[in-house]
C-alpha cells in the first residue's frame, strides 16, 4: 500500500480560487465541483409487456396480502401512537386489497356475461 505525504509549501485557500471551490476537511486540497451529467431516470422494476390485467391484478392482491400481513406483525411489535399509525397503514393496505379483489372478480363477472353465461355474484 503506498503512502501519500502532505505536499510540502503552501496549501490551497479560498483567496485564489472561484467561490465554488471547497477545501476539503480531511485533507489540505481544494476540490472543485464538476457538474454531474444529468440523465433520465431509469426504472429498475418493470413489469413485463403482455402481460394479462387478471394476472396483474392476482400479483397486485397477494402483494397487498403480504403488505397487510407484515404490517400487522410490525404493528403488534409497537407500543403507543406508532403502533396506531402502524394499524391505519395496515388498514389502508387491507382496504386496497379488497378493491382490487373486487376489480378482479368484476372482471371474471363481465367476462362470464359476455360469453353468454349467466351472471353470478358472490
Amino acid at each position: 500500500m503506498k503512502k501519500f505525504s502532505k505536499p510540502q509549501g503552501d496549501t490551497p485557500d479560498n483567496t485564489n480560487h472561484p467561490a465554488s471551490v471547497k477545501l476539503c476537511g480531511t485533507a489540505d486540497v481544494a476540490v472543485i465541483p464538476r457538474p454531474r451529467p444529468v440523465s433520465s431516470p431509469q426504472p429498475i422494476f418493470t413489469i413485463a409487456p403482455g402481460v394479462d390485467t387478471r394476472t396483474l391484478l392476482k400479483q397486485a392482491c397477494d402483494t397487498l396480502a403480504s403488505l397487510t400481513a407484515l404490517l400487522e406483525n410490525f404493528a403488534a411489535k409497537l407500543e403507543g401512537p406508532n403502533r396506531g399509525e402502524i394499524f391505519s397503514i395496515q388498514q389502508l393496505a387491507m382496504v386496497a386489497e379488497l378493491l382490487v379483489n373486487q376489480v378482479r372478480d368484476n372482471l371474471a363477472t363481465d367476462r362470464e356475461a359476455s360469453a353468454g353465461e349467466p351472471e353470478t355474484r358472490h
